[in-house]
Formats: C-alpha cells, sequence, structure tokens
C-alpha cells in the first residue's frame, strides 16, 4: 500500500481501513504468540500501513 493510493480516499473510508488493519494486526500478534504466524515480517507491514492510514488521516484534517 502507497500513501498516494490513501491520499485519494475519504476521511470515512480511511477510518474503515484503518479499523480493519488494526484487527488484522491484533490477529497476527495473537497467531506469534501461539507460534502460529510463519512469516513475522507481516507485522512489520500491517504497522506501517496503520502509520501510513494514520499520516492520511491527519493530512486530510
Amino acid at each position: 500500500m502507497k500513501y498516494s493510493d490513501l491520499s485519494d480516499k475519504s476521511t470515512a473510508e480511511l477510518q474503515a481501513m484503518l479499523k480493519e488493519k488494526k484487527t488484522e494486526l491484533f490477529t497476527m500478534k495473537i497467531k506469534q504468540k501461539m507460534m502460529q504466524l510463519s512469516n513475522t515480517t507481516e507485522l512489520r507491514v500491517a504497522k506501517k500501513d496503520i502509520a501510513r492510514i494514520n499520516t492520511a488521516l491527519s493530512a486530510a484534517k
């Protein structure tokens, strides 16, 4: 996901994406604790996506 893709979206869409990514990150963290997550780099990618969405939200205000 790139920031340029997010800058075109509305605030409501960004908030929905943020909620979805946060739940995805939560489930990945649980899987990691239970030794079921095979690719741990997905955690880093999800955190960066959340940061990009937060940046787009703050720029939209």
